[in-house]
């Protein structure tokens, strides 16, 4: 009987095979430290012209090459062949996996679909509960029918950039193949995941080569398969140790193409998501590798007008290098200073935001390195015009952590904010900035009463001078022009042409 069965599961023809070569697909991949090449077999996806993107609304479909295929034979299920057996069962199946089809048109290939998806819900099952290691050749094809069916080509992006302001979100995109990737997808998580792969063999197979192509595919638009590859990549960083320098790497590759050449790219967001949980791990006393990825990559993240889309898992990052080592903080400060934005309004807000978070997590000496340029900066936001802008400056005096930092430098810190809250009180047009500077003044007032007089008394006294040299300057320019008049013209004698 098992004879029979054998006999109808599906092989690899040479002579497919060789026809297949004959028809010009590409190798899909090598497989490590064998050497063989991974060629398309009529059940696979042959290399042809790049279908076009679902004109549908709010869908973007991947360019998936579809294979012409005639028919797909289900296959038995797990429970109904004995333990020896599941192994070529398993193989046979993900065979059958390699196919993928067209998603943009639903009712094409309907019951091979469903073949598919019966087979992957089967194999889903089937890791999940095995209990006996993985043999090669299982890997093998695992990682054939993963790199089949995930990599591929996306549509170029044509849809304008967000300027990355909250509340101006972009209308997510999503695949209409996702029903049948999503399933590809939780066969991957299960199969890394799982304790049956032994780590010296998958690393063989999930190589630098994968790891690439997988990080590629954060350039979906679809937030859904973002969500599932950053569960998968963090899976990989955990499991194969020996491939985390070249994570790390490559990811940087990528936030160095996005900050400083393309400022487009869908996954930043998830990538820094991931290397939240990366920096948390880090041992102690840190790398010099680890600081020039938050000197090099994560300051210079602040850049890209599309921050606000992934400021919090930055910040998560940041504060995460800053609590590992408490001497970075003033660097960081001063890096932010150095990235602040003068045009953007709501990027101030944001960073303001973050300023304050690292603040938080600062101690008494990183702070004193940083407190007057920081301050000035603080003092010139209590001062925009942005009502939003001078809102959040203020409201960063509401932190109590804050508050004990200025209060024992109150001899540095008062004389660079008082005069900018005293241009507030009497200049600012909006009602809730004036309440808030009362309030703030008031604090500062009872933090230190006899210096809070004295800074004001020196303010009112620069702006008496300032006044002063004001009316000097305009009586001395009168007088020119006054002297000016009454000068006979001659050849290059400068005229005063009045209005």
């Amino acid at each position: 009987m098992w004879k029979q069965f054998l006999t109808k599961l599906p092989r690899k023809s040479s002579a497919s095979g060789k026809a297949d070569h004959a028809s010009g697909s590409s190798p899909e991949r090598n497989a490590a430290g064998k050497g063989s090449t991974i060629q398309r077999t009529s059940s696979c996806p042959s290399g042809g012209p790049a279908r076009a993107a679902s004109t549908v609304k709010r869908m973007s479909s991947a360019v998936f090459p579809s294979s012409v295929v005639a028919g797909i034979e289900p296959l038995v299920s797990f429970k109904d062949v004995p333990s020896g057996e599941k192994p070529n069962l398993f193989v046979s199946k993900v065979s059958l996996c390699c196919v993928v089809f067209d998603f943009s048109d639903p009712n094409k290939n309907s019951a091979e679909k469903d073949f598919k998806r019966q087979a992957l819900v089967d194999l889903v099952e089937y890791v999940d509960s095995a209990s006996s290691r993985f043999t090669e050749p299982m890997v093998v094809v695992c990682c054939r029918m993963f790199a089949i069916n995930l990599f591929r080509v996306f549509p170029p992006n044509y849809r304008s950039n967000s300027s990355g302001r909250e509340g101006e979100e972009e209308e997510p995109m999503f695949d209409p193949a996702w029903p049948h990737l999503q399933l590809v997808y939780d066969l991957l998580l299960k199969f890394i995941g799982s304790s049956s792969l032994d780590a010296k063999m998958g690393k063989k197979y999930f190589d630098h080569l994968f790891i690439v192509k997988l990080l590629e595919l954060f350039g979906s638009e679809d937030p859904r398969e973002r969500d599932c590859l950053k569960t998968i990549l963090h899976r990989i960083y955990g499991k194969f140790m020996v491939h985390r320098p070249f994570i790390r790497k490559a990811v940087s590759n990528i936030f160095y193409h996005f900050v400083f050449e393309t400022d487009r790219h869908n996954g930043i967001a998830e990538l820094l998501e991931v290397f939240g949980s990366v920096i948390s791990g880090f041992a102690l006393p840190l790398k010099e590798e680890h600081k020039i990825f938050l000197w090099r990559v994560l300051i210079p993240l602040h850049k890209p007008k599309t921050l606000g889309v992934y400021l919090q898992q930055l910040t998560y990052c940041i504060t995460q290098f800053i609590e590992k080592e408490p001497k970075l903080a003033s660097s960081v400060i001063l890096g932010l200073l150095r990235y602040w934005p003068i045009t953007n309004s709501q990027k101030e807000v944001m960073f303001l935001s973050e300023i304050e978070e690292v603040l938080e997590a600062t101690n008494m000496v990183e702070f004193q390195k940083c407190m007057a340029p920081l301050f000035r900066r603080i003092a010139h936001c209590i001062n925009s015009s942005h009502f939003q802008v001078a809102e959040r400056a203020l409201f960063m005096w509401n932190n109590n952590h804050i508050i004990s930092l200025v209060a024992q430098n109150r001899q540095v810190i008062m004389p660079i904010v008082i005069p900018a809250l005293e241009q507030n009180s009497q200049n600012h047009w909006n009602q809730a900035v004036l309440n808030l500077t009362a309030n703030v003044k008031k604090l500062l007032s009872e933090m230190d009463e006899e210096l809070f007089s004295a800074c004001l008394t020196r303010y009112k006294d620069d702006e008496e001078e300032r006044a002063s040299a004001e009316q000097r300057r305009r009586l001395a320019w009168e007088r020119l022009e006054s002297v000016a008049a009454f000068q006979p013209v001659t050849g290059n004698t400068a005229v005063l042409v009045s209005r």
